[in-house]
């Protein structure tokens, strides 16, 4: 099947990224990496409120009420919406200052997993980290280039993770009780000429579903068979990330990127840097909060 994208909101951000869809509110979080901001869409009165920061933000994912853990250009913090407070928790990379923090959610157990990458793109020079209740950080996969999705499977069996230059998706055993990970195997293999994989989510089936940096679309992937199985089309060329939202769950919204495009590829997509959303046939999990 194919599905088409909608466009909800045209805010043309430089790097949309990392979308959270909260529940009991109906709000959507997202970033925009570039631009510093954090933004929250209410899906009930379609208002998206905005919050500036001094350093890319490029992570979000709530706590307890008001609260909300953000991975960051210099670290990982803690961010109260309604004092406006920022508290700096931790940052495993302070001896790397050409990096920054990149994806990051939260596991079924609520550890924060965040990876990093060199902002000059230089290869092999970031991290993949864990995030514990005590916040204490652990470093769990080294010599990443470009961290981005991660998903969980539903039994809580198998963590999902893209390191984008590889323009693989990787399969790890997964232990929810102590969150440790071992590699399983490469569950998805991105055909050329679709663009790269960038951020990811997962449904109540178990399949994935990965945004194509470069490629104007969102698949979706049986990780046990490495199928493609379905798409949605996006008029952005740099689909960045997508998380399931709405009442029920059945409702994908995507992020997208102005950034890297040349004026005639704006030109070609003048949505890019929108926020959009598309219906789908079947329901996505709620995403965990760091409590």
């Amino acid at each position: 099947m194919t599905y088409q994208a909608e466009l909800v909101l045209d805010l043309q951000a430089a790097l949309g990224e990392g979308p959270h869809w909260d529940e009991s509110l109906e709000i959507l979080y997202w970033v925009d990496i570039l631009g510093k901001k954090l933004h929250a869409f209410d899906a009930k009165t379609e208002e998206n409120n905005t919050f500036q920061f001094d350093q890319y933000v490029s992570a979000v994912v709530p706590g307890k009420a008001g609260r909300f853990l953000l991975a960051m250009e210099h670290g990982i913090y803690q961010y109260d919406i309604h004092q406006n407070n920022l508290t700096f928790i931790t940052n495993p990379e302070d001896s790397l200052p050409h990096n920054r923090f990149n994806d990051g959610k939260c596991d079924p157990a609520g550890r924060f997993w965040a990876g990093t990458m060199a902002m000059n793109g230089k290869l092999e020079q970031g991290s993949l980290y864990r995030l514990d209740e005590k916040k204490k950080i652990t470093q769990m996969l080294a010599n990443v280039s470009t961290s981005n999705g991660l998903a969980w499977s539903p039994d809580n069996k198998q963590m999902y993770f893209i390191d984008t230059p590889t323009k693989e998706v990787a399969a790890f055993d997964y232990d929810n009780e102590n969150g440790d990970i071992s590699f399983q195997k490469i569950a998805v293999k991105i055909p050329d000429g679709m663009g790269s994989p960038d951020g990811m989510t997962i449904d109540q089936e178990g399949m994935i579903w990965v945004a194509h940096w470069g490629g104007a679309r969102i698949t979706r992937w049986n990780p046990s068979t490495g199928k493609l199985l379905d798409q949605v089309q996006v008029p952005a060329k740099n689909v960045t990330s997508c998380a399931f939202g709405g009442k029920n769950l059945d409702e994908l919204y995507i992020t997208t990127a102005r950034d890297g495009l040349s004026e005639n590829e704006l030109l070609e997509y003048p949505k890019s840097g929108g926020l959009f959303k598309v219906k789908t046939d079947v329901k996505g999990i709620t995403g965990s909060r760091f409590e």
